[in-house]
This record gives C-alpha cells, sequence and structure tokens, in this order.
C-alpha cells in the first residue's frame, strides 16, 4: 500500500429540514388548527481515530464526505427524522487543519477520539410554533438552515515512542527488521526506505515499546533534497531518537564524523523542538570491524563528536548488541512516563 500522509478532504454537514404548513383536518372536527411540524436537523461529520488505519492513501479517492439531509416536517405535527451523521476514519495521530485559513482544528491521538469538523443545519420550524392568541392560522414556516461545508488539511503524524534517524544505508531497516516484527526492505543500496515503517519492539509479555524508521535523512535536506526531511515529522511525537551511525562506510568513503554532523546539522535546521530531543548515539555496523579496534574506533568517533549521551555499539545485522540496547530503552522510556504523570 502506498504511504500517503498528507490529504485535502471536503465535509458538507447535512442541511435541515424544512418545517412544515399543515392544518388538522378531521370529521367534526371544524377549525382543528394548524399542524405542521418541524423539520429534522442536519447530519454533523465527524472524524474519528482508528488504529487499524496508518495511511491518508483512500483520501486520494474519497475525498467528499456529507452528512444527511434533515427530514422536512410533516402534517400532525409530525417532527422530521435527524439526518445520519457521517464518521470519516483516520488514522491515529492525524492533525485537522482548515485548508483555507490554515487554523488548527484538532489533533487526534487517543483510540476511538472523535472531532466534529462539520455541523448540520439547524431543523426548520413548522406553523405550529408561530401559532398565537391573535394568529389562530398561521402560513408561516421556515426553511432549515444549510449546514457547513469545509476544505480540511489532514496531515498524519505517526505516534511512535522512538525514531530512528540516520543517512541512507546507516542500518536504520536492519536494525528495525531485527528487534520487531517490521519487515521494511533491505538492500545494499541507499534509499531503499521510501516511506515510514513502524515496529513494536516487545521486551519481555507486558512491556513494548513502538520505534519509527524514516527514509534516510542527507545533506541539504532542509532545502528538499531527498525524502527523509519530507518524512522529519514523524518523530516529532516520539520521546527519544536514535541517531545510527555506520562505523565502516564503505559505499561513500566519509568518516562517520562527517556523516553524523550533517544529520545533527540537518535536524537542527529544521526544527529546534527536534534537535532538542532525548538522542542516544548508535554505532551500527562493528561486525565489519576487527573485534581488537571495535571499543578503540567507537571512541575515537565519540571524542571527535564530543557526544555527551549514551552511547551503544551493535550489529543490526546480526543482533549483536541489540538486546542490551532494547531493555536500555525500555528502561529509559519507562523513568520518562513516570517522571511525566
Amino acid at each position: 500500500m502506498k504511504f500517503v500522509d498528507e490529504a485535502e478532504i471536503r465535509v458538507e454537514a447535512g442541511d435541515g429540514g424544512n418545517g412544515a404548513v399543515g392544518f388538522r383536518r378531521e370529521k367534526y372536527i371544524p377549525l382543528g388548527g394548524p399542524d405542521g411540524g418541524d423539520g429534522g436537523d442536519g447530519g454533523d461529520v465527524y472524524l474519528i481515530a482508528k488504529e487499524n488505519v496508518n495511511t491518508l492513501v483512500d483520501f486520494r479517492y474519497h475525498s467528499v464526505h456529507r452528512g444527511e439531509r434533515g427530514q422536512n416536517g410533516m402534517g400532525k405535527n409530525c417532527t422530521g427524522k435527524r439526518g445520519q451523521d457521517c464518521f470519516v476514519i483516520v488514522p491515529l495521530g492525524t492533525l485537522v487543519y482548515d485548508a483555507q485559513t490554515e487554523e488548527k482544528i484538532g489533533d487526534l491521538t487517543q483510540l476511538d477520539e472523535t472531532l466534529m469538523v462539520a455541523k448540520g443545519g439547524f431543523h426548520g420550524l413548522g406553523n405550529t410554533r408561530f401559532k398565537s392568541s391573535i394568529n389562530r392560522s398561521p402560513q408561516k414556516a421556515t426553511s432549515g438552515t444549510p449546514g457547513e461545508h469545509r476544505l480540511l488539511r489532514l496531515e498524519l503524524m505517526l505516534i511512535a515512542d522512538v525514531g530512528l534517524l540516520g543517512l541512507p544505508n546507516a542500518g536504520k531497516s536492519s536494525l528495525i527488521r531485527k528487534v520487531s516484527s517490521a519487515k521494511p526492505k533491505v538492500a545494499d543500496y541507499p534509499f531503499t526506505t521510501l516511506h515510514p515503517n513502524l515496529g513494536v519492539v516487545r521486551v519481555d509479555d507486558l512491556r513494548s515499546f513502538v520505534l519509527a524508521d524514516i527514509p534516510g535523512v542527507i545533506e541539504g535536506a532542509a532545502e528538499g533534497a531527498g525524502l527523509g526531511i519530507q518524512f522529519l515529522k514523524h518523530l516529532s511525537r516520539t520521546g527519544l531518537l536514535l541517531h545510527l551511525l555506520d562505523v565502516e562506510p564503505y559505499e561513500t568513503g566519509e568518516l562517520p564524523v562527517v556523516s553524523a554532523r550533517k544529520i545533527i546539522h540537518e535536524v537542527e535546521k529544521w526544527s529546534d523542538d527536534l534537535a532538542n530531543k532525548p538522542r542516544w548515539l548508535i554505532l551500527n555496523k562493528i561486525d565489519r570491524l576487527p573485534e581488537a579496534e571495535i571499543n578503540q574506533r567507537c571512541q575515537e568517533i565519540v571524542n571527535e563528536l564530543e557526544w555527551q549521551g549514551p552511547v551503544f555499539h551493535i550489529s543490526a545485522i546480526n543482533g549483536k548488541g541489540t538486546q542490551e540496547l532494547m531493555y536500555a530503552i525500555m528502561e529509559f522510556l519507562e523513568q520518562q512516563r513516570q517522571h511525566e504523570s
């Protein structure tokens, strides 16, 4: 399925039903008086967040959503039926904006959370409502009001606990395949990841967290180069970033420190909030180094970067060091949740 994280839709709430003009007509009851009923209210349009949807691609083909029109009033003081509401299913993490004013309408982050985006029209009044002591047989009824029409911009920001950050071919897809049931494409060329992937990491039977992998970020991404900057927003909700670094990047021959600084620079240009998130350095592909050189080479990288946070040495392809990393992440997230509560 194609991954789409932005879409525009039109929502049209139902119009209110018209009020009726009617008079009671029964045998042996002359001058029965007005009995025109009110119309029904128009149906509203709601967005509802569900976890079994993870892309906005369906809205490319079904972009108009309408509430039902309220039924007109009838004689014998019968009120028209209210129009049926329209419920539009969207993924968890959907941001909703008015496409014309850019006003933020809502943020759907909870399962089954609903958001009214278009209010149905108010019902019209039947002539019974206008009966008075000086107007015994009113001929007046009102029409229902139109329902709201809006053009909405939907923007999906995936909800994950941990995000993977790094250049193309740093090993992000290999890591998420190794520690979760997610199966993103892995190959020995750059940009094998073309859209974000989510994986659930189960540390034990009762504890787990969600890991997000986005396309690799390259130099100039903040100005639109490559794919990664388009998806960096999906890391905005995470509580921890893992900066993956290839300790032996034989494809480009670029020094690991240079690669790391490129990523840090692009993230800082894109968003201060993202740049200030907790970030761990993950030195990947240590399987390419002789065992005796691993610690020395990794320490040289840490010293040159003047890295102050946690550092882990792993090999995503064979799983070396990944279990220790996952347990450390789980412990960090639990401490973070306790602090927030």
